[in-house]
């Protein structure tokens, strides 16, 4: 094969690469406004709302006749949502690894996710216990979607790319909740011009999210190639399911450095999870703020993150990837620590502590999926990738729960809030002890020159 050749078949590779990155980064546009507008914004102030409705003269609700006080039920039902994407995900992955058809179940969960967030329109009364299903549903698929996602990432992008990738993802993903959450604000805040009422304009924001992400979804699905299984994943020798996940893990303790990553992220991504989907509720019911008010904070949120994904992403290539995380855990346990102490009814301080949210958020997010993609031996990404999402998602539930339980023995959102501090604590000493160099090397991948 001569030089010409050989030059035009990489050049169309590259090309084909970057078609694909520009498609994946698609999917993030498409299912953040998900977690943006559905679980950070609308659905826990209104579904706590509705469930209050309903609650008897104590405020308990009793699904399933289980006394619940109201304004947990929605902690609740965002951890029963993570218990079940767990009992899913080995599923899934084991199907992915033995099929090597990703796209095709990628598109399942997320048409599942973007129909139930859809239905919520039909949210109303007294119906808590149909939202609570709606967002189990929703949750459940979104995770097992990035759980497939996360898997193209070593697949798309080179070593030395991955972190700028990653990034580049998040921010997309930023940049679509920013602005739905403006065109939100135009309808919630002037709902009566629209000739709407405030629960029917809250519930259109909430479907629209769900048609925004069906709509968008099929970018990535039309760019991202699949390749094909090896002939032993094909074979007669694939494990099922929680067999499988179980042998990973196994695998995984011939890289003991790789598990140790795995644990501090699953610890500090825990606190940065419940912060998220908890937020509003404690600016709502804790800090008398009003929806309009919450709205701004998360889009403001929103712009910061763009902004604070591609600056950490510039300071990891100078800094490396572990220190800048670290930092970032410093910040997200100052600021939690402010929190605690913002005053009731007075916006603009909210307003800085969503300004110092939105500067780590994306970035201490973004560096930990690329930080952990050099940790995964080669050859083995999807089923660690596997691993790596149902880390994410195995102990998302106990900050929700921590969160739901110190509010109903409590009954104060400031202690509930403050619990979550530990956290980021524990992930800080957790990641302080994993030497990144030595478990890329160990791992049998080339180490980077900044990590």
């Amino acid at each position: 094969m001569d030089t010409d050749t050989v030059r035009s078949a990489a050049g169309n590779e590259a090309a084909d690469l970057r078609r694909q990155q520009r498609g994946w980064y698609f999917y993030d546009w498409a299912c953040s406004v998900y977690s943006t507008s559905v679980v950070t914004v609308f659905l826990g102030p209104y579904l706590t709302s509705v469930a209050e409705a309903a609650a008897d003269a104590e405020g308990f609700v009793h699904p399933l006749g289980v006394p619940v006080r109201a304004g947990s039920f929605f902690a609740y039902a965002i951890s029963l949502s993570v218990v079940l994407a767990v009992l899913v995900m080995p599923l899934v992955g084991a199907a992915a690894d033995r099929t090597g058809r990703k796209k095709p179940l990628l598109a399942a969960a997320a048409y599942t996710g973007a129909a139930a967030t859809a239905g919520m329109f039909f949210l109303d009364g007294e119906r808590y216990l149909l939202g609570g299903l709606l967002l189990v549903v929703a949750n459940a698929a979104q995770s097992v979607a990035m759980m497939l996602y996360n898997a193209y990432l070593p697949q798309i992008a080179p070593p030395e790319e991955r972190d700028a990738v990653s990034s580049r993802g998040w921010a997309f993903g930023y940049a679509a909740g920013a602005l739905v959450l403006v065109l939100n604000l135009v309808l919630y805040t002037g709902h009566e011009s629209f000739g709407v009422s405030e629960g029917t304009a809250v519930r259109i924001c909430l479907a629209s999210a769900g048609l925004w992400w069906g709509a968008f979804a099929l970018i990535p699905l039309r760019r991202l190639r699949d390749r094909r299984a090896p002939v032993r994943e094909a074979g007669k020798g694939a494990l099922p399911g929680f067999r499988r996940l179980a042998a990973t893990l196994r695998d995984m303790r011939r890289h003991p450095l790789t598990l140790a990553f795995l644990l501090a992220y699953l610890v500090y991504n825990d606190g940065i999870q419940t912060v998220i989907s908890q937020a509003s509720v404690y600016g709502s019911k804790e800090l008398g703020l009003g929806q309009s008010t919450l709205i701004v904070a998360v889009l403001l949120v929103q712009v910061l993150a763009v902004a604070g994904a591609l600056a950490l992403g510039r300071l990891a290539r100078r800094y490396g990837a572990k220190r800048t995380i670290l930092g970032s855990l410093v910040a997200w346990t100052v600021t939690l620590g402010a929190g605690y102490f913002l005053p009731a009814g007075a916006p603009v301080w909210f307003f800085v502590l969503a300004a110092g949210i939105g500067l780590v958020l994306g970035g201490s997010q973004a560096l930990s999926r690329s930080l952990f993609s050099h940790l995964v031996p080669p050859g083995k990404e999807a089923e660690y990738f596997s691993a790596y999402e149902i880390s994410d998602r195995g102990m998302s539930w106990l900050g929700p729960l921590l969160f739901g339980l110190t509010y109903q023995l409590t009954g104060s959102y400031r202690d509930a809030i403050i619990s979550l501090v530990g956290f980021f604590v524990l992930g800080f000493l957790l990641l302080a002890r994993v030497p990144v160099r030595r478990a890329i090397a160990d791992a049998g991948n080339p180490v980077p020159e900044r990590i």
